[in-house]
């Protein structure tokens, strides 16, 4: 039997007959309500109120209709949206039903709204500071060169507060423009890791933090973007030393796999430890959103944008890794990366 043109339709489609009844459904559609609402009334067969006053309108009306309803599968809602046109089939005229799933679509309408806020909001509050310190340098404080001095002070970590964010949103963007392109370069992560050690010993020695490396001078080669795998690094190993605590070790370690099973061959992993307050197992999960921060005061004051573990997340998933997190209150917290390793043995190392 050749199959119809409904059942080549990627999305649920019900076929109503003039009798009223469901005479045939495509297998999206069967998946969703069940192969048991063939030769049944659309009242009986739909049941959404919604989805019958469309498929109702097309009848009475002769036009097209839409509704919207919500299904809870699983602990997860569903957004539908059916549209019930009019169409001729042999016997008369009957209703052609579309349910399209636009899930998926409002969750991205609602991660861009929060994003929009999220930067406003940012961006607002030292914006606020530096325009009422700049009115107070016009009036009361202009000839006082202490509060003059005080104030252009805090102006100037407003202001860089402000470049911060800018630069990782523009940081961020980039690197969501690029995280289906695949980097080809052969990057030592030993050179990266020495690099960003280097980088970071000063921020370390003032922090009062020891620090332990478990790395040995052997290569480590990955396909990557060394510009990339250094930001993520640096922005793991910054946080360890920053939130780790005085006195408290930061831990750099390296590790080779043969064969790691998630990424289908040979695996390098970097995991990076500290030893400060740890983070709660409720906001693990969270971490890698936009602008969340476990503490929003602290964060702020050691100049975070709440964009750094984004920004990680999708750098690691443009090289096709993994990041991965773990913690415990009061002892510390574990970040590790786990890249593909790069296997001289079946691939063609790229011209210099």
């Amino acid at each position: 039997m050749i199959p119809s043109i409904v059942a080549a339709i990627p999305i649920p489609v019900v076929i109503i007959d003039p009798s009223e009844r469901v005479s045939e459904i495509n297998e999206a559609a069967e998946t969703l309500i069940g192969s048991a609402v063939l030769g049944r009334h659309y009242v009986t067969a739909l049941r959404q109120p919604s989805v019958l006053d469309s498929v109702e309108t097309a009848f009475r009306s002769r036009r097209t209709a839409e509704a919207e309803y919500v299904s809870s599968e699983a602990s997860r809602e569903t957004v539908w949206r059916a549209r019930a046109a009019p169409i001729w089939l042999p016997e008369g005229e009957g209703v052609l039903l579309t349910l399209l799933d636009e899930t998926a679509q409002r969750e991205a309408d609602q991660i861009r709204r929060d994003f929009v806020g999220n930067v406003s909001h940012e961006l607002r509050t030292p914006l606020t500071a530096m325009m009422g310190f700049i009115e107070t340098l016009r009036g009361a404080a202009r000839d006082d060169p202490n509060a003059r001095d005080r104030f252009l002070s805090i102006m100037e970590n407003e202001a860089g507060r402000m470049n911060r964010l800018v630069r990782d949103l523009l940081s961020l963007s980039r690197v969501e423009a690029q995280e289906r392109q695949r980097p080809t370069d052969i990057v030592d992560l030993a050179s990266v890791l020495a690099s960003v050690q280097a980088a970071l010993l000063p921020l370390a020695n003032e922090s009062g933090v020891v620090w332990e490396s478990e790395t040995d001078d052997a290569p480590l080669l990955v396909a990557g973007d060394e510009d990339q795998l250094h930001q993520v690094f640096l922005n793991l190993i910054e946080n360890a030393i920053k939130y780790g605590g005085s006195g408290k070790v930061v831990r750099i370690k390296v590790a080779r796999q043969d064969y790691d099973a998630l990424l289908r061959g040979p695996s390098i992993t970097v995991t990076v430890e500290d030893e400060g307050e740890g983070i709660p197992e409720l906001h693990i999960p969270r971490l890698t959103e936009r602008f969340y921060r476990v503490d929003s005061h602290r964060s702020r004051e050691m100049g975070g944008t709440g964009l750094g573990l984004a920004i990680v997340k999708h750098i690691v998933n443009r090289h096709r890794g993994r990041l991965r997190v773990s913690s415990e209150p009061s002892i510390g917290s574990t970040f590790s990366v786990v890249l593909p390793a790069y296997a001289t043995g079946t691939a063609q190392r790229p011209p210099e």
